[in-house]
């Protein structure tokens, strides 16, 4: 067996050039994912490239009410930013689920997010604000929507060599609100059974004109489910458009049955969370 290299580079190219090697090189953030990983045997690769000492990844910023979110910037450093918190308060649910304190102080969304669980909480919550994850490899720079990166369980669009530098947020725009919510057994520190993310935008007449709509532990993937915004699209988000969205979650869902619950408790519960999801969402862009 090789024995395990560790690098800590400076630059995004020393890192591209360490991951882009033969050997399968992991990347370790807050290492809360990858640790457990290698302790368990369930990954053995030559190189382990921690990348919190590349500034571009610990970056946490604001322009013209856009943000930048570096993808090895800790849970507690997003949810703590109360600038952050004011813009995307569903954003900040998602990453607050993602273990306990100390988990988070660790944790980053990039980690939660390429670890590639179905279950992962961020996920669904960043889809849904409409995120760009900035990437850089070999090829160069790209740029691809959050809801294209995972493609299955433990599997994601990333070619070799290539990391996630970078979330791009959009400026909120007014009228605007998102929540994110999910269910598990347990109040504090369990793995969900579904999770659910909304992001809804009205006119001054309050009748919604943009909506994103992500599920999460339900499938392979988080889902964004487009059939579920535009059942919201060009409504006042009443009780009938609210139970057609539910009928679009349900419809999309393609779960397994585990100990935590079953395909068909899965299903029913996914529509029950989303509907609250997007109701909270509505109160808090009636509230902008």
């Amino acid at each position: 067996m090789t024995e395990l290299r560790y690098e800590a580079p400076e630059s995004l190219d020393g890192a591209v050039t360490l991951l882009s090697g033969g050997g399968g090189g992991k990347i370790l953030a807050g290492g809360t994912d990858v640790l457990v990983q290698l302790h368990t045997e369930m990954i053995e690769p030559d190189v382990i490239v921690d990348i919190k000492n590349i500034p571009e990844l610990k970056r946490l910023s604001e322009d013209g009410g856009a943000w930048t979110v570096g993808a090895a910037v800790s849970g507690m450093n997003i949810i703590d930013n109360d600038a952050f918190q004011t813009a995307w308060p569903g954003v900040c649910e998602g990453v607050a689920l993602i273990g306990s304190i100390q988990v988070k102080g660790r944790a980053s969304i990039g980690g939660n997010l390429c670890n590639a669980s179905p279950a992962a909480d961020s996920v669904p919550a960043i889809i849904a604000a409409g995120a760009i994850a900035n990437i850089v490899g070999p090829g160069g720079s790209r740029e691809e929507p959050v809801e294209n990166i995972v493609t299955g369980p433990g599997q994601t669009s990333l070619a070799q060599g290539e990391l996630i530098v970078s979330f791009s947020f959009p400026a909120k725009q007014a009228n605007s609100g998102d929540c994110y919510l999910r269910l598990t057994p347990r109040t504090e520190m369990d793995i969900a059974i579904v999770g659910a993310g909304v992001n809804l935008t009205l006119d001054d007449d309050g009748t919604c004109i943009a909506a994103r709509i992500s599920i999460g532990a339900v499938a392979p993937t988080p889902l964004l489910v487009e059939d579920a915004a535009n059942a919201l699209i060009g409504t006042k988000v009443n009780d009938a458009a609210l139970d057609a969205m539910v009928e679009a979650v349900r419809a999309a869902c393609n779960p397994i049955s585990d100990k935590r619950g079953t395909r068909e408790y899965r299903i029913k519960t996914a529509g029950v969370i989303a509907r609250r999801a997007a109701l909270k969402a509505l109160e808090r862009a009636q509230a902008n």
